[in-house]
């Protein structure tokens, strides 16, 4: 059968019936979670034997025929999940990732792309080639789940990790045979034989080592498939960037992992452990710029794992892959037309001087993050802090107050520096320098001097004052006699803006937020959702989209047809975008505290204040995050990942270029009132 790829990396596609087919023994692993020494239920090994065989008809229809292999892998998967479910109805942390990663399923299964229309057809000895790598590449795979799900050394185990490998030799043969290479021959035959003898030993552990070595060596003796040879240098790194959501979501996850695995470590800790759900939050938390904490920083991690928090805040804040753009460029190495355009608006430069803007981006970044920190190591040192510990807490917090992360090292946040105006207004310099896109910083004195600055960089300027300036009047007017009681007039005032500063997305406090009053309360709700401007390192809507709809809003009301800022109309495109994102923000807000008012045994107004801070990367917290379970902390991560991801996808992917038509309709008039 000839498949028609769309281009030289499509042809990896076919690899799916590869994995499928050794996948197809997973399901009986799964029937017997939870059953511990208890014979398994007869309707859970049949509902296995349902979705074994569902998967294997899948990765046999799937490109012959699609709707078919479609259904067949939607029921393998539902399968697999009704004979998982007595252990995941057990276990509320496995039955929400099952479940995620059951409408993970669906959907991959409902968009898979079986046969694209152009370019070159696949050979016979590629499509082999794929089937076994992606086979081979599912044995370590389950045997990492085994060994998480704690089932390693269980017979049932042994017999999965068997089959599954000695489907992935079969394919390997299929491969030699169409190599025509008669000495790769022996291995998968010795291979397989050496499976069916050690399942005989009582030694069950040397069953998954030894199947991991055959599928390593296997792999290793595979030939890359669908590199040229000018791209063998930069293939991967190809295949990342040819798609803006690829490279988000993948630099994101991969950090994230990073981070957890450094946070794991015994090094990062005080007590040398740290539960895995724990390292997760942290790390996500970390490393969206978010500040929502589960463990004590200073308290509970050492200085290690402080610099790992640090590092990954940085990391996260700045954007790993603007750094490694720079680094590439620094090293001689250049991205293509599409690489840069792609690069352009992940970082929101222009695309004629993307290294230029990407290294000013850099060069302010550690200029205000220097400043910062010697100007807090001072303060810190004048407020008591030994010369040490304030040099690094200076360093810390000048990280986090500029990438708007709220981590502290203190335990009650700024608390007891709120008549410290030194010290709180630094942070809040750093947060507003942070908050807002360099190229927007560097324009301000000549907005201040009454010239001309480019229009996106006036609306975002002059919603940031307003919001400040009416954050600042709406919390002294409503906690004058509240959380500001018994600070001095002065404090009052410099509290408030620390506040209002802080309140869109930093998640520093100077004040008990938890004892903030009710319409208080709202207005934090709408400044958190709202956020900073684009090309910072804060979350939210942004204030340009708030700005859009203000600007919308009065035009409406005023009568006018067009919005018009310095003699230049805005697109109604634009409009549309700014609409869009602010109903899927709520759309994706609404979902998050629907799922923790089912789960959580929390008050409505704690969850509230917990999601939006969670979705706009605030970090702020009435104390409600330590009381999560399991659930409510994945809910937690979830909105935090989203919302630092989310957002920036989604104005990459309103931002594409549509091809434009003539085409011309009738217009409908339909009543609103």
């Amino acid at each position: 059968m000839e498949i028609i790829t769309k281009d030289r990396f499509s042809v990896s596609r076919i690899g799916t019936e590869g994995a499928l087919l050794a996948l197809s023994p997973l399901p009986f692993l799964l029937a017997t979670l939870g059953a511990g020494t208890d014979p398994v239920q007869f309707w859970r090994l049949a509902m296995a034997c349902f979705a074994a065989f569902a998967c294997i008809f899948c990765a046999l229809t799937l490109f012959r025929l699609p709707p078919v292999g479609k259904l067949c892998g939607s029921l393998s998967a539902v399968g697999g999940f009704i004979a998982t479910w007595p252990y995941l109805a057990g276990t509320p942390f496995a039955a929400l990732a099952g479940t995620v990663i059951l409408i993970s399923l669906l959907f991959a299964l409902l968009d898979f792309n079986c046969i694209s229309r152009k370019k070159r057809k696949s050979n016979r000895l590629e499509r082999c080639s794929q089937r076994a790598r992606w086979a081979l590449l599912m044995v370590p795979l389950i045997v990492l789940l085994s060994t998480i799900l704690g089932m390693s050394e269980t017979l049932v185990s042994v017999y999965v990790i068997t089959g599954s490998s000695i489907i992935a030799q079969l394919l390997f043969f299929q491969w030699t045979i169409e190599k025509g290479d008669r000495i790769l021959f022996v291995l998968p035959v010795l291979a397989i034989l050496s499976l069916g003898f050690l399942i005989l030993l009582p030694a069950i552990g040397f069953v998954s080592r030894c199947a991991l070595f055959i599928s390593l060596l296997n792999l290793i003796l595979l030939p890359p498939v669908g590199f040229t040879a000018s791209q063998k240098k930069t293939g991967s790194w190809t295949v990342l960037l040819d798609h803006p959501a690829r490279v988000l979501l993948a630099t994101f996850l991969a950090l994230c992992a990073l981070g957890t695995f450094f946070l794991v470590l015994p090094i990062s800790t005080r007590t040398g452990s740290i539960g895995l759900i724990d390292a997760v939050f942290t790390a996500v938390s970390a490393v969206c710029v978010t500040g929502l904490i589960v463990l004590d920083t200073p308290h509970d991690f050492t200085v290690a794992g402080q610099c790992f928090i640090a590092l990954l805040i940085q990391l996260g804040g700045l954007g790993i892959m603007s750094i490694a753009t720079v680094a590439l460029y620094a090293m001689g190495r250049r991205l293509s037309l599409r690489q840069e355009r792609i690069m352009s608006s992940i970082t929101d430069t222009e695309h004629s001087d993307l290294f230029q803007s990407l290294a000013t981006i850099l060069k302010f970044t550690f200029f205000v993050e220097g400043l910062g920190a010697v100007l807090l190591a001072t303060a810190f040192y004048l407020a008591g802090d030994t010369p040490g510990y304030a040099i690094w807490r200076g360093i810390f917090t000048a990280i986090s107050a500029f990438c708007n992360a709220g981590f502290a090292l203190q335990t009650d946040s700024l608390l007891a520096y709120q008549a410290n105006s030194f010290i709180l207004q630094t942070v809040a310099t750093l947060i507003i320098a942070g908050g807002m896109a360099p190229a927007i910083c560097l324009v301000i004195p000549r907005w201040l001097r009454g010239r001309p600055i480019p229009i996106p960089a006036r609306i975002a300027l002059i919603t940031s004052v307003v919001l400040l300036i009416s954050g600042t009047i709406v919390i002294l007017a409503f906690e004058w006699q509240g959380v500001l009681a018994g600070l001095s007039f002065f404090d009052k005032i410099q509290n408030a803006w620390f506040q209002s500063v802080t309140l869109r997305t930093a998640g520093f406090n100077s004040v008990d937020i938890a004892a903030v009053t009710s319409p208080t309360f709202l207005i934090m709700i709408c400044f958190m959702f709202i956020g900073g401007s684009p090309g910072g390192t804060a979350g939210g809507v942004k204030t340009t989209t708030i700005g859009i709809l203000a600007l919308t809003f009065w035009t409406n009301i005023t009568n006018r047809k067009n919005i018009i800022i310095q003699n230049r109309k805005i697109r109604s495109a634009t409009i549309y975008q700014a609409i869009t994102v602010v109903v899927s923000g709520i759309v994706i807000w609404l979902a998050a505290v629907l799922m923790l008012e089912a789960t959580q045994q929390l008050s409505a107004r704690d969850i509230i204040f917990e999601a939006t801070s969670a979705i706009a990367t605030v970090g702020l917290s009435t104390g409600a995050t330590s009381q999560l379970d399991e659930i409510g902390k994945i809910i937690i991560i979830i909105a935090m990942f989203v919302g630092r991801i989310g957002p920036i996808t989604l104005f990459m992917l309103l931002s594409d270029e549509q091809t434009s038509t003539s085409s011309q309709y009738l217009d409908v008039k339909i009543s609103l009132t």
